[in-house]
């Protein structure tokens, strides 16, 4: 495993999707390293290509309300313990919980094991609303998936925020957990 610049040279065996991230990125003129690695299901499986990012890497839970007419993804250190309780009070809306992955699919394009703010692109009709703890906002920059989990890459954070989630439009609320 090792730090490569941009996208693959050779995206032959790659996931459309993956492509279509790097697309994305590439046409707004974000810069950003890449990973590639085995399936990362957990955050454990993260470890070593985490190690080399040296970016915050975020733990992305695709939540929803208990009628399913909400939904949301949270991105929060991989450090920080979820509770359910302290983000429904700062956002309204009781009753969290893990959303099917049916719903992930339908509206971000991704599968368990691949949940990324990068999926937000996929999300056309902004089904979905997007949650950061401050904390992930601190650093440099940020570690995620694009789009798929056999592959990391890291932005800067500024980059994020300043030009990748206002292209995706899908303004995020800030919270802290």
């Amino acid at each position: 495993m090792e730090l490569q610049k941009g996208r693959p040279a050779d995206t032959a065996g790659r996931m459309e999707k993956e492509i279509r991230t790097y697309d994305f990125l590439d046409g707004l003129g974000v810069e950003y390293d890449r990973v590639d690695h085995g399936p990362a299901m957990t955050m454990e499986d993260c470890k070593e290509a985490d190690e080399i990012l040296q970016a915050t890497i975020c733990k992305n839970l695709f939540l929803c309300n208990r009628q399913k007419t909400a939904f949301y993804l949270l991105m929060i250190p991989d450090t920080k313990v979820f509770h359910t309780k302290d983000l429904s009070a700062q956002i309204g809306s009781a009753r969290l919980s893990f959303a099917n992955p049916e719903y992930m699919e339908e509206f971000l394009d991704i599968t368990p094991g691949s949940v990324s703010v990068m999926g937000l692109m996929n999300d056309k009709e902004r089904q979905v609303q997007l949650l950061i703890d401050e904390d992930v906002l601190g650093g440099e920059y940020i570690g995620c998936h694009p789009c798929i989990n056999t592959s990391s890459i890291r932005l800067k954070t500024k980059d994020l925020v300043e030009k990748v989630i206002p292209a995706m439009n899908h303004p995020f609320m800030k919270v802290k957990l």
